[in-house]
Order: structure tokens, then sequence, then C-alpha cells
């Protein structure tokens, strides 16, 4: 079995237990001191000589909300910040003791400052606990980078199609793509004008952004599927489409460019529980077979996911997520409103 140094290097600090990342923290801090070069007793589990720092806790370093209920989040995750590659993604806790693990596309990162940037929509009970915290905060678990990166090369025309929150872990793809050489048509979706994200990020690498609304007050009135077809139907059609969104919506974009014979790359995101493939959680049927989004994915063929079987798997748990966002605890009630009591 690796050691807890090894998994801490690989998974990051967050993926230990606290005793075990105090522990780690401690030689960390140590290095330095000549007591622990003489006579101090080994750390049973790390190899030999072993006295390299590990990353402090997973702290905030920036909140901002960029619509309704959707946060930017910048966190300090140096190792993961070196390693990520476009259309990976963490898992992260806020509450080591009940909560869930939750995976969150990496949507940006900076390996000089040693920061991840996340964006995330609150939706459930984890999602309203991560919007509560404060720069200055830290996540108690935070593991990645997860999944199988994007494949990045020059395809020639490429369309970028995000729906909604779907934006976010479009973006660094996108990002990856500009810089491979091609002609990029980035197609974004929302409900309403208050809802586009990300705009003046992806008008800066598109060669050609299209915006669409539902209600149609901001760009057209259209579903994404619209211009996509259109798309598919002109002159040059698109050599990829990379479409990530609610899952109908991916669904319905796969459905569009099937009869023109597109390739079309879908980013699921299901229920997950580990990201490494053991608890089968994250399972989806692609082309007759058993496939793991964490480990296997989280990009599949469209033309080949069965979208109704995971749309039916993702709400297996939709009464329990609700009553644990709606559950108000009386005790800390009590404690906050007497808190000297």
């Amino acid at each position: 079995m690796s050691s807890d140094f090894e998994i801490s290097r690989v998974l990051g600090e967050g993926s230990l237990p606290p005793s075990r990342r105090r522990r780690l923290r401690r030689l960390g801090e140590d290095a330095s001191d000549p007591a622990v070069h003489e006579g101090s007793e080994a750390v049973p589990g790390l190899p030999e000589g072993s006295l390299e720092p590990v990353p402090p806790e997973f702290e905030i370093l920036s909140v901002e909300t960029l619509a309704e209920k959707v946060m930017r989040m910048r966190v300090r995750a140096p190792l993961i910040a070196q390693e990520r590659k476009p259309g990976q993604f963490i898992l992260l806790q806020t509450d080591v003791e009940y909560g869930e693990r939750i995976p969150l596309t990496i949507a940006d990162a900076d390996p000089r400052q040693g920061s991840i940037t996340l964006i995330f929509q609150v939706v459930g009970k984890t999602t309203q606990e991560l919007a509560s915290l404060k720069v200055g905060d830290a996540l108690p678990v935070l593991v990645g980078p997860l999944g199988t990166p994007t494949h990045i090369e020059k395809y020639g025309r490429v369309v970028a199609v995000g729906g909604g929150i779907g934006v976010a872990p479009l973006y660094p793809i996108v990002e990856g793509m500009k810089a491979a050489g091609n002609h990029l048509t980035v197609i974004a979706g929302a409900r309403t004008r208050e809802l586009v994200i990300l705009e003046s990020e992806m008008r800066a690498m598109a060669d050609d952004y299209i915006v669409v609304t539902d209600d149609g007050s901001y760009g057209r009135k259209a579903l994404v599927t619209q211009p996509l077809k259109e798309l598919c139907e002109g002159p040059e059609p698109p050599d990829l489409v990379i479409a990530i969104g609610p899952p109908i919506m991916m669904k319905f974009c796969a459905e569009t460019t099937r009869p023109y014979g597109v390739r079309t790359l879908v980013s699921l995101n299901t229920i997950m529980v580990d990201g490494t493939g053991m608890c089968g959680g994250c399972r989806v049927n692609v082309g007759g077979k058993t496939r793991f989004v964490c480990v296997d994915g989280p990009e599949f063929d469209g033309h080949q996911v069965d979208f109704d079987n995971m749309i039916a798997r993702l709400g297996a748990y939709r009464d329990q997520e609700k009553r644990a966002r709606d559950h108000a605890c009386r005790l800390q009630a009590l404690a906050e409103k007497h808190p000297h009591a």
C-alpha cells in the first residue's frame, strides 16, 4: 500500500485523514530543524529522508459571485495546480464527518501562485456550505486532479457548446483548443441574460461567439441546438463538437449532430463517491458497456451515451438531497442564538 507521503503528493493533502495531515505537516514544518535529523523518531510509512513539506490546508484565496447562485472561488492547491490538465476535476468535502463528496471541474489554475479556480452553482447542501465559506477559510478535503484529460489537438473547426453552469468546465477546454490552433466557435446558452457567465473570457478566445437565451433577453431567443444545427448544415461544418451542460442539453446536442456524422464529445457529471473507480456510483452506459465517469471520463462520445439511464440514476437520491438541503439543526440554531450560554 502507498505511504501517506506518496498519497499526499499524488492526490493532495486533503486525501488523508486530519490526524495524518497534521503528522505530515509537523514533519514539513520541522524539516529545517537539526533535531529532526539527529535522533528523532522516524515517522512510520514515510520513505527514509523524506522531509519535504506538504501543502497547507486548502485555503480560500478569493470568492466572487458571477451570477445568481453562481460562485467563483480560488483555492490554494499548489500540487493540483501544477498537474491539472483541461477536462480534469477535483472532489471536495465541506463536512468531513457526514458530508458528501462532490466533483467540480477545475475551471482554471495558476501554477506560479499555486492556486486553482472552481466555479459552482448553489443547488444543494454541500454547495450551500461551500458558498458560505469566506476568504481565509479552508476546505478540509480537496482531492485531484482526477479524470482523463481532454485530448487537445488541431482538429480544424471546433464548436464548443456550454449550457448554463456548463460554460465553466468548458473554459479550460476552449483555452486548450485555441492554443492548439483550432478555429473556435463558442455557443453559450442560459435561461436569461443575468445567468450568462464568462462572456468576456470566452469572447477573448473564440473566433465566433454566439449567445442564446431561453427568454430572448440577450442574444438570440433559442436553444443551443438551433445555432449548432445551422453550423452543421453550413458550408464549413465543424470537425468536432464539445458540449457541456445539463444532461438533457447534452443529449439533444448529440442528437442534433448525429445525422451529420459530426464527432461530439460530452462531459458527464454524475453521482460520485471515491473518484478512483472503486465504488461504481458514477457508472454510465456507453456504447452498451459500463464505464466509470471518474476514471474513464468525464468525456465520452455523446452518440454512445445512454442519457436516459444516466438521467434516471441522477434522480436516485433527490428526496434525500432535498431533506439535507432543507434541514435546520435546532442545536446549532440555539448555539448561534445564545453564543455565551
